[in-house]
């Protein structure tokens, strides 16, 4: 499953170039679990090879974040939270992330909104409860932008030197190969994880 969304990723962003990128973290910050952590990473490796620029793929990076998280913060202003309860189990989102989500805003208010878009799992879902709770809708869009930016250009950045890395260093090609069955159990794990989450939210 793991590998075939990574082949998702890699084709539509060779396909589509930046327009992919932005859909792609658009999906990802609509709350459906597709890793930013791919999508970035394989963008800025394309930008070492001269295909995009690494500071316009963290902004449209950023921008797609901006357009997904739209989303679902409107599913939260007028859905409510009964709505996500209901309905999030089919995108993966389990009672816990809300709830984490909803701690994140409550401790922070508005500024949730940009400092969650810096931390793994709860920068997915923190434009739920920021709907739910009308976060005036403008500071929203600006949180969330430059909160999105510095982690697309992270990410990004990381992809670039390991691309311009890649041709130069053999010692890195063969540590990269050597980790492949690790890469295949973590892969396996998280799918297993996944799944798990699906079932247990279903019985619920």
């Amino acid at each position: 499953m793991m590998g075939a969304i990574a082949g998702f990723i890699t084709h539509a962003i060779s396909s589509m170039g930046y327009a992919g990128i932005a859909a792609l973290m658009a999906i990802e910050s609509a709350c459906i679990p597709l890793p930013s952590e791919v999508i970035m990473p394989f963008s800025g490796y394309l930008a070492s090879k001269g295909q995009f620029s690494l500071l316009l793929v963290a902004t449209v990076g950023a921008i797609g974040c901006n357009i997904g998280s739209t989303l679902a913060y409107f599913v939260g202003a007028y859905g409510g939270r009964r709505a996500v309860e209901r309905w999030g189990r089919y995108i993966l989102l389990s009672q816990s992330d809300l709830d984490r989500a909803d701690r994140w805003f409550s401790r922070y208010g508005s500024a949730a909104a940009f400092v969650s878009r810096l931390l793994p799992l709860v920068r997915t879902f923190i434009s739920l409860p920021a709907g739910i709770a009308r976060m005036p809708f403008w500071k929203f869009q600006i949180y969330t932008f430059i909160g999105s930016w510095p982690w697309c250009l992270v990410l990004a950045y990381v992809g670039l030197k390991l691309g311009q890395a890649w041709d130069k260093s053999p010692a890195l090609r063969n540590t990269m190969h050597a980790l492949n069955g690790v890469v295949l159990v973590a892969i396996l794990i998280g799918v297993g994880f996944y799944v798990r989450r699906f079932f247990k939210s279903r019985e619920a």
